[in-house]
């Protein structure tokens, strides 16, 4: 744990609680009677928001989870210390020996917030509010509480879609983000930090704001109060629209700072589009590493303008190298449409379908060249209801372990190996920790379950076995006792 300020970037994480033991068919998101503005000036100054709040505020729901957590504490007076910390040593010297016993299992709880698109009861979220949950619940202004199913998150653009059983229900009108302006108004309506229907205010600050590692989602920038537990909720203009999805929060305390981001309703609904129909998201995909056209390199390519997207490599057999492109290439174009930035191009292709023929503008040798590819996908890590497979049991190590997607592999530059969800036993005596990455069992290669235990099974007599493991940017062989 690092105990020092410093900037983050904190997804607007649903409130932590003490711990104890396309939209419907028939009803999508309608219309409301068009109006310029819902919101009119008081005396011709600052807007007044009460008829928003009170026309739109009944279709925004709290949601509220439980999920079953199994961790290893080792020091009840200060948990979850890593045990490469120097404090470790010290609360291992001089403070009592923990309890025994082994993992433990708690029920953790936890808030978010949710908006209803359709009269049947779909309900939009951030897929970080749900995910993992064993149960969640959704709430509404009137107080009926109804258990949810899960229908489907994708985890790249943190997008939820929830059904309840229930009809008849207040439905939010949805707005077009693509005609807001910097400076607007714009209002949140949410749960922070559990308090429900909580109203915010501010502006927008900017549009198409790209931030660390979400490649596909080009957000809103607000000003708006957003805090823990707004996750999901709207974002509204000033006609009473949903133009967005409040996701994430730019911070050094966790807190709100002054920056809060959205993500575009447009693209939350294509998302949920997707989910409704087939349970998971399909992307395009290259299969490239780009960068930055800065004006240095601008001027040394021969380019007027520092725009476009630098290929930096390209991976074997993927459609870019099918294709024709080079390392060293300048994406102009996709599809006759400028790429204006790096940042922009993944959000471009990932929004186009497998499978598509596509052109691309790229220079190369200071001369422009059109070149007609036919798009990959990217391997989906959407989550549908109760489809993420379910741990297996742990072998006579003490390990539980699941094998990783060709994504965990891309992310944690493997090439095989397997995900340690949970140790006890020989291995947690060892060293193993949860999280880390299983790469061989005695000198062989592992790369499935099923693998693993027959090597394991092979080791005979032996009395100890060695893993080689990695653990974040480390890769070590340790040694474990067979039944030990």
């Amino acid at each position: 744990m690092n105990y020092l300020p410093k900037l983050m970037l904190a997804a607007v994480l649903s409130f932590p609680l003490a711990a104890c033991s396309q939209p419907a068919a028939n009803a999508p998101a309608k219309p409301k009677a068009e109006t310029a503005t819902l919101v009119p000036r008081v005396n011709g100054g600052l807007p007044d928001f009460t008829e928003l709040v009170e026309r739109e505020g009944a279709a925004v729901v709290n949601i509220s989870t439980t999920q079953t957590v199994r961790e290893r504490g080792v020091f009840p007076q200060m948990p979850n210390i890593p045990e490469d910390d120097p404090i470790y040593e010290f609360f291992k010297r001089f403070m009592p020996p923990p309890q025994q016993g082994g993992p433990r299992e708690y029920q953790a709880h936890s808030l978010g917030s949710g908006f209803i698109i359709s009269q049947d009861g779909y309900v939009i979220t951030n897929a970080h509010v749900v995910d993992r949950a064993d149960e969640v619940l959704v709430k509404l202004t009137d107080k009926r509480e109804f258990k949810a199913k899960v229908v489907g998150t994708d985890r790249r653009t943190d997008v939820a879609l929830l059904k309840i059983d229930a009809k008849n229900l207040p439905v939010v009108n949805l707005g077009d983000p693509g005609k807001m302006k910097v400076g607007e108004w714009v209002v949140a309506i949410g749960s922070p930090y559990g308090f429900e229907n909580s109203v915010t205010a501010g502006i927008v600050s900017a549009k198409g704001r790209a931030l660390p590692g979400d490649n596909f989602v080009s957000f809103i920038q607000t000003d708006v109060a957003v805090n823990p537990g707004n996750s999901g909720g709207p974002l509204f203009n000033l006609r009473g629209e949903v133009v967005g999805v409040n996701s994430q929060i730019y911070s050094r305390t966790g807190g709100y700072m002054g920056l809060s981001f959205a993500i575009p309703i447009d693209l939350a609904m294509d998302i949920v589009g997707q989910l409704k129909g087939s349970g998971k998201v399909s992307r395009g995909r290259l299969g490239v590493q780009i960068q930055e056209v800065t004006a240095d390199l601008a001027a040394s390519f021969g380019l007027k303008d520092a725009k476009g997207a630098i290929i930096s490599s390209i991976e074997k057999g993927s459609p870019a190298e099918r294709g024709g492109m080079q390392p060293g290439d300048v994406i102009l174009k996709f599809e006759g449409k400028e790429v204006p930035s790096s940042s922009e191009l993944p959000r471009m292709v990932g929004a186009t379908k497998p499978g598509s023929k596509v052109k691309v503008e790229v220079w190369r040798n200071r001369t422009a060249k059109e070149l007609t590819l036919t798009l990959g996908e990217w391997e989906t890590d959407t989550v549908a209801a109760k489809a993420e497979p379910q741990p297996e049991k742990a072998n006579k190590l003490g390990l539980t372990l699941a094998e990783l997607s060709a994504e965990d592999k891309r992310s944690l530059k493997v090439e095989n190996g397997l995900l340690v969800q949970q140790v006890s036993g020989a291995a947690e005596k060892a060293g193993v920790r949860r999280g880390d990455v299983v790469l061989a069992l005695g000198g062989e290669k592992v790369g499935s379950v099923d693998q693993f235990a027959k090597l394991l099974a092979k080791q005979g007599n032996e009395k100890n076995v060695a893993l080689l493991i990695q653990r974040g940017d480390r890769i070590l062989f340790v040694p474990v006792k067979i039944g030990g």
